[in-house]
C-alpha cells in the first residue's frame, strides 16, 4: 500500500512538472521586453544591454523584434519632446 501512494505521488508530481513550461505568449513578453530595451538604447544612444537572446524560440524572436521596433519609436518620439 505504502509503494501504490509513493507510486501515485511520483506520477502526480512528474505530471505536474512537466506542465510548468513557458507558454508561447511568456516567451513572446520576454522576447518583447529585451527587444524593446535594445531598440530604445540604442536608438538613444544608451548604454549596452544584457538579454536572454533565446534565437531558437519562434515566439521569443518575434517579440523581440516587435519591442526593438516599438523601443526605437518611442525613443525617437521623446527626443521629438
Amino acid at each position: 500500500m505504502k509503494n501504490i501512494k509513493s507510486v501515485l505521488f511520483l506520477g502526480f508530481f512528474l505530471s505536474t512538472l512537466v506542465g510548468c513550461g513557458e507558454s508561447a505568449d511568456s516567451r513572446y513578453d520576454s522576447g518583447y521586453s529585451d527587444g524593446y530595451a535594445v531598440g530604445y538604447n540604442t536608438t538613444c544612444k544608451h548604454g549596452g544591454n544584457l538579454i536572454e537572446g533565446d534565437w531558437d524560440d519562434k515566439d521569443y524572436s518575434r517579440g523581440y523584434s516587435d519591442g526593438r521596433d516599438s523601443g526605437a519609436a518611442d525613443c525617437r518620439a521623446k527626443s521629438k519632446d
